[in-house]
C-alpha cells in the first residue's frame, strides 16, 4: 500500500506525476488558500503533507496522528512548531539553495529601483506628466561605487555580495553571527558591527531569517544611526523590522527611502502608510517568483515529501529537527 499524502496548493502536472509514482495523493486545486476545516478533514490520516509556508501547530499535529513529514514549499519555516514536531517525531523540510540567485536578483532590483526612483518615474511617464524641464526633479543616487551594508551573510547574502562587488564596484560591509573570512578574501568585503554598518552604508540590506533573536532587530534606534541619504532594503522577513519605526524614519526623513518585498503583516493592509509613500518601493513578497525557480522549489519539496514517507532520509530537513534522523 502506498503512503497517503496531501498537497495543499496546486502544483505542476509534472510534480503530480512524480508524487503519484510513490504515493496515493489528494490535492487542493483551487486558486485560493485551503480553508482550515477542509485542510483538517483531508489530513486526518495522511503520512505526509506538502504545503506552502504551512502553519504547523500542536493542534494540527493532534489532528494528523500518522504524520511523518511536513514538506514546506519555501525556505522560511517560522510557522513550524518545532517543539511539538520534535515531541511527535514529525520531520520538517524546506527548499533551500534553489532560490538563492533569484532572490539576490530581486534584492538588486530593489536597490536600483529605490536609488534611481524607477517606480516613481515609470508612473510619471505613464500618467502623461513628463516634461523636459522636469528632469532635475528626479535625480537619483548612484549605486556603483557606493557602500552596501548587509545584515546577514548566508547563501543569498553571498550571491548579493558577489553582484555588488564585481557588478557594481560597491564597497560591501556585512554583519552576521558567524564571520566569513573566506568571502572577505574572495570578494574584498569587510566585517562590521551593526552600528558602524548602519552609520556608513548608502544602502542597508536585510538578508537573514526570522528567529526570536532577529524579531524587530531593526527599530527606531537603528534607523537614527543611518545616513539621511541612505536607503533601507528588506528581502528577508517583515517582522525583523519594527514597521512603525520604519514609517516614522521615512516620514521624518531620517532615511531617504525604502525597498520592501516583505511586511510585518502579509498581505499588507491597504491603509498601511508605506503604500502611500513615493520614496518606498513595495512588492508582494516575490523574492523567488520566477517560473523556473518556483518549479524547482515545488519539485524539491516533492522529493523531500516522497523521501519522508518512504523511509528514506529527506535531503532538506530543517536544522532544528535533524536530531530526529538519529533516532
Amino acid at each position: 500500500m502506498k503512503p497517503k499524502v496531501f498537497i495543499s496548493e496546486p502544483v505542476p502536472q509534472e510534480v503530480e506525476e512524480y508524487i503519484s509514482k510513490f504515493c496515493d495523493y489528494k490535492i487542493w486545486k483551487e486558486k485560493y488558500p485551503i480553508p482550515k476545516e477542509i485542510l483538517y478533514k483531508e489530513t486526518k490520516d495522511i503520512d505526509g503533507l506538502m504545503t506552502p509556508k504551512g502553519v504547523i501547530t500542536e493542534e494540527f499535529l493532534e489532528n494528523s496522528p500518522n504524520l511523518k513529514i511536513v514538506s514546506n514549499i519555501a525556505v522560511g519555516y517560522e510557522a513550524f512548531d518545532i517543539k511539538a514536531m520534535k515531541e511527535r517525531k514529525v520531520l520538517g523540510t524546506h527548499t533551500p539553495y534553489v532560490l538563492d540567485e533569484t532572490v539576490a536578483d530581486l534584492a538588486f532590483g530593489l536597490i536600483l529601483m529605490t536609488a534611481r526612483k524607477l517606480g516613481e518615474l515609470d508612473q510619471y511617464v505613464k500618467s502623461g506628466k513628463w516634461h523636459k524641464s522636469d528632469n532635475q526633479k528626479f535625480l537619483g543616487q548612484d549605486v556603483h561605487h557606493s557602500t552596501l551594508g548587509m545584515i546577514g551573510m548566508g547563501r543569498i547574502g553571498e550571491k548579493v555580495a558577489r553582484r555588488a562587488t564585481f557588478g557594481f564596484n560597491m564597497n560591501v560591509l556585512y554583519h552576521t553571527r558567524n564571520r566569513r573570512p573566506q568571502l572577505e578574501e574572495s570578494y574584498g568585503i569587510k566585517y562590521s558591527n551593526i552600528e558602524s554598518l548602519l552609520e556608513n552604508s548608502d544602502f542597508v540590506l536585510l538578508m537573514l531569517p526570522l528567529t526570536d533573536a532577529t524579531y524587530q532587530l531593526i527599530g527606531q534606534e537603528q534607523f537614527k544611526l543611518m545616513k539621511q541619504s541612505a536607503f533601507f532594503i528588506n528581502c528577508s522577513r517583515g517582522k525583523i523590522v519594527d514597521e512603525k519605526a520604519l514609517i516614522h524614519a521615512l516620514e521624518t526623513k531620517e532615511i531617504s527611502g525604502a525597498g520592501l518585498d516583505v511586511f510585518e503583516v502579509e498581505p499588507v493592509d491597504k491603509d498601511n502608510p508605506l503604500l502611500k509613500m513615493q520614496n518606498v518601493v513595495t512588492l508582494p513578497h516575490i523574492g523567488s517568483a520566477t517560473e523556473k525557480t518556483r518549479f524547482n522549489m515545488v519539485m524539491k519539496a516533492a522529493e523531500n515529501l516522497v523521501a519522508g514517507v518512504t523511509n528514506q532520509v529527506p535531503p532538506d530537513v530543517v536544522d532544528e529537527l535533524r536530531e530526529l534522523l538519529e533516532n
